[in-house]
């Protein structure tokens, strides 16, 4: 990577950790504090408030992508980064419920990744775009682990609405690292392997190995938000205090964290994806079954939060590679915007259903949906063929003509080891889904003569 591009993909990592953030860093403390709310002791507007945001966030997030190819990258970040510090400061200042729930509505629709990621494919050069988005899906895995062990300490000192106040700051701060640290793109076209192509959605929506996919991201986010519904009120009932229960997140997030590594290598050297993705499934099950029987001791719950994080970590890792290794290389970025949607569509789904369940048929009625869910999932994914063994690879072309562009194709098609390949004579493109251990990646090279003074970006 040149140091432009380890500096936007860094930069840009750090807005979406930012954004993300703020999403998650009420979650453990978020529903005891609503509770004393007016309005609040409705567990059901309890759980519209926490699961708010991902509705607005995945009906806004494609849409925003679309406008930032119209109107430019910068100015859609701008705009969201304004409306998310917008909705943090209303549910700072709110006085009810229904005034939280209008602000986390509002933080949602701030929705910037569609434009990030665009904004990231435009300030790499293919062959090193993988990892700029590694870094990105790093820091969202890295935030969300913050946030649990920061929202109690936090919650001691600011109290919610402080922490709330905080990520609306943090996000108008964000807004000077996207003038003065993020590069301005040179060049802004559409890219099909990280934005959504309108006329691909029937694509992705009819393939049933996808479909699996994102009911998995839909269910894990839905389970995820109804733990917090719930986890947070066990505690307390075990006599951890709101400010205390860092105590129980960070162990079990770091150690999570380790037992995480294995499960990945396995999964990804030793061809068994499906393997561990099904056994992570399970589980996850585990966890939510312990987390009921064992929810009178503190120790149980820390055990079953354990085992059911460290499932939660090895599947939020997969479930994009394996989305990578399904989707077809031209309808990628339409793959990877449904399953982000989905995967926010789950999260209010989850909070608003553990939230009425709480409300109308009890408290462990929460665990018990979260158990039929995952059972369900897994049937759902026993299904499933094992994705195949590939890795994408990516070349920046030089101006080339759309016949030229073809001619490319085919030639790379007849190279062995290689799977699929896409040529995209208008973004300058070429995506090969290949099997390392055949690859003959000299004759690749050799075919793709990329112009060494293309621009990608400026200053």
């Amino acid at each position: 990577m040149t140091a432009t591009e380890r500096r936007a993909s860094f930069g840009l990592a750090g807005i979406y950790g930012l954004r993300m953030l703020g999403l998650f860093i009420i979650l453990p403390i978020f529903a005891l504090y609503a509770e004393k709310l007016p309005g609040g002791s409705s567990h059901l507007l309890m759980g519209i408030a926490l699961g708010a945001y991902g509705l607005t966030q995945a009906v806004l997030q494609i849409p925003a992508g679309w406008m930032s190819d119209r109107y430019g990258r910068k100015p859609i970040i701008y705009a969201g980064l304004v409306i998310f510090a917008l909705g943090s400061f209303i549910a700072a200042f709110a006085d009810n419920i229904y005034w939280v729930i209008a602000g986390r509505a509002i933080q949602g629709a701030g929705a910037i990744n569609a434009a990030v990621m665009a904004l990231t494919a435009d300030l790499t050069r293919e062959e090193h775009r993988t990892k700029a988005m590694a870094m990105i899906g790093m820091t969202i895995g890295i935030t969300f682990s913050i946030s649990l062990i920061l929202s109690p300490m936090l919650n001691g000192v600011l109290g919610v609405p402080g922490i709330f106040a905080l990520t609306g700051v943090l996000a108008l701060l964000a807004m000077g690292i996207v003038r003065f640290v993020i590069p301005n793109p040179a060049i802004t076209r559409f890219h099909s392997d990280t934005e959504a192509n309108g006329s691909k959605f029937a694509e992705v929506l009819k393939n049933p190995e996808l479909r699996r996919l994102d009911f998995g991201i839909f269910s894990l986010h839905a389970i995820l938000m109804s733990v917090f519904m719930q986890v947070p009120f066990v505690l307390q009932r075990d006599g951890l205090e709101a400010s205390e229960h860092w105590k129980i997140y960070l162990p079990v997030m770091l150690i999570a964290f380790v037992l995480m590594v294995p499960a990945i290598v396995i999964a990804e050297k030793k061809a068994k994806l499906k393997q561990v993705f099904m056994a992570a499934v399970a589980l996850a099950m585990c966890g939510q079954l312990m987390l009921m029987f064992m929810q009178d001791s503190l120790w149980g719950v820390a055990a079953a939060l354990l085992i059911f994080f460290t499932a939660f970590n090895v599947l939020e890792a997969t479930l994009p590679s394996m989305i990578s290794k399904i989707a077809p290389l031209a309808a990628k970025g339409t793959a990877m915007g449904v399953y982000s949607s989905v995967q926010f569509l789950g999260a209010f789904f989850g909070a608003a259903v553990g939230g009425a369940l709480m409300q109308y048929v009890g408290h462990d009625a929460v665990f018990i949906f979260a158990i039929v869910l995952l059972f369900v999932w897994l049937i759902v994914v026993s299904g499933m063929q094992p994705p195949a063994v590939v890795r994408t690879k990516m070349y920046h072309l030089g101006e080339m003509t759309d016949t030229e562009g073809m001619k490319l194709q085919l030639q790379l098609s007849g190279v062995p080891g290689v799977k699929e390949v896409l040529v995209v004579a208008a973004e300058c493109m070429a995506c090969l889904k290949v099997d390392m251990k055949g690859f003959d990646e000299e004759t690749v090279e050799r075919l793709v003569t990329p112009a060494a003074n293309s621009p990608l970006h400026g200053d």
